[in-house]
């Protein structure tokens, strides 16, 4: 798989909640707690399921930091 972004963790799925279109995908990226809110369709498309190894990659215009004080 070659991608053009560079935001690529693998991770490892820790379960699957679906409702009638989103899914919730929880993922353990070396015990990093991530989720992904992907379509139902998409999730069965891709078979993923508890214990899959997926990579999650990550693209977003916009990403906010914040320190105290």
């Amino acid at each position: 798989m070659r991608l053009s972004a560079r935001n690529q963790i693998p991770a490892r799925v820790t379960a699957v909640t679906t409702g009638e279109a989103i899914a919730n995908v929880e993922l353990d990226a070396r015990g990093v707690r991530l989720v992904a809110s992907i379509t139902v369709e998409a999730a069965r498309e891709l078979g993923l399921a508890e214990g899959s190894e997926v990579t999650a990659v990550i693209k977003a215009s916009d990403v906010v930091v914040a320190v105290d004080g």
